[in-house]
């Protein structure tokens, strides 16, 4: 399904409640699934979320978890601690070429019986499930966090526990305080010193109770994009959010003061509103090592502003959905961007023109059809296999036309 966006303009002063975060609704499932004392509120109706709580209630043997990164990783070290259970994991074609070799290594240093069905170092796999008896790993400090939080989210059911070393300059360390704060949340002990992550093993009753889960501050960023390609004093409430958050994708609220975005905590939400214009010759420059997810509404904010923009930290974008440097190089020259990218870079050039009625690719990838979505405001555009939003976020087509998006 392809969506035409005809130029549009928001609705003043509108209220949009979003769904739970995906990473700690995945997270949380995982934990329901070991100890199922816990319950779970406000989960994320994401296809990445629909998928897992599936898979960890199916008693299949074989898992088929389509594009769902976080599920791979995640159910990867689930089912590796199931003694007597063989699972087999697989995906669609993109998640087939999505390296997890460093996952499967860390835990066949832990005693895990995993092989590769098809090629070396990628699903689909075969697991065996057992005990694991060694509690001592060490990885590269700059792989995904979703790496080490698999890991993490298993550890208290080792016979030891686990002691995780990551060797040097750790990145995206918010999502693994997210990890070991949900962790702590149910009762299982943990300490990150340094570069030493520690799990106790549990060894108590974990005691029943229930979570909720805080909306997802990804989402949230197609809103501080639309706000900032808005008219000074429009604004928009979304909810619910809270100023501690685990998620990492909170720096929107610092990132988008320099796009002129003003952000006001409430006491369930947050209110956006556009304070000021910018001045068109800044240059935005900014280290995503932490948040990469947002790097792509970040670049179409600051191309449909006219602004420079140098992004760093975003190594890990070229094993996404997509490799999502390449596609966002490709989707924004075509809109009339000048683009330079390396492996860990992006640094998009000032435009003073924005190309109308151009057809945006989303490479099956939701954060590229929701990123690129903003720019209505700006012309009139075509998002390809617009449904793919799915995958975190199923009603912002919805939401977007309820506050003032023209969509055919």
């Amino acid at each position: 399904m392809d969506i035409k966006i005809q130029k549009s303009q928001l609705h003043n002063h509108q209220k949009v409640q979003i769904t739970g975060s995906k990473s700690e609704s995945n997270r949380l499932l995982l934990l329901q699934a070991l100890y199922p004392q816990v319950s779970i509120s406000n989960v994320s109706n994401s296809d990445d979320s629909v998928l897992m709580r599936k898979a960890l209630s199916s008693e299949e043997e074989l898992m088929d978890i389509h594009h769902a990164g976080t599920a791979m990783r995640f159910l990867t070290a689930y089912f590796s601690i199931q003694k007597g259970r063989e699972t087999i994991i697989t995906g669609s074609p993109r998640m087939k070429e999505r390296p997890i070799k460093i996952l499967v290594d860390a835990l066949s240093t832990l005693g895990a019986e995993i092989t590769y069905l098809e090629n070396d170092g990628f699903p689909p796999l075969k697991i065996i499930g057992k005990e694991l008896t060694e509690n001592k790993v060490t990885l590269a400090a700059n792989v995904s966090s979703q790496y080490i939080s698999a890991l993490l989210l298993i550890a208290s059911k080792f016979e030891k526990g686990l002691e995780l070393t990551l060797e040097g300059k750790i990145t995206s360390v918010p999502y693994i305080n997210m990890t070991l704060s949900l962790l702590n949340s149910v009762g299982v002990e943990t300490s990150f010193v340094e570069n030493i992550i520690t799990v106790k093993p549990n060894t108590t009753d974990i005691e029943p109770q229930t979570l909720t889960v805080e909306s997802d501050w990804s989402s949230a960023s197609y809103f501080y994009g639309l706000i900032a390609l808005s008219d000074v004093g429009t604004e928009i409430t979304i909810g619910s959010y809270k100023s501690e958050s685990l998620q990492g994708d909170s720096v929107l609220a610092d990132i988008y003061e320099k796009f002129g975005v003003t952000t006001t905590f409430l006491k369930e939400s947050i209110t956006l509103r556009k304070s000021s214009n910018i001045d068109i010759n800044s240059i935005v420059e900014l280290d995503l090592k932490n948040a990469p997810d947002i790097a792509q509404t970040i670049a179409v904010t600051a191309f449909g502003l006219g602004l420079e923009c140098y992004m760093i930290g975003l190594h890990t974008l070229k094993i996404k959905e997509t490799d999502r440097l390449v596609a966002l190089k490709t989707e924004l020259e075509k809109l009339g961007a000048e683009v330079i990218i390396t492996d860990l870079s992006l640094h998009l050039k000032p435009s003073k023109t924005v190309n109308s009625n151009i057809t945006i690719a989303t490479y099956n990838d939701h954060r590229m059809a929701m990123a690129f979505a903003p720019l209505g405001l700006k012309v009139p555009i075509v998002i390809e296999n617009a449904d793919v939003v799915s995958k975190s976020y199923p009603q912002f087509w919805e939401d977007f036309k309820t506050i003032g998006f023209n969509l055919k």
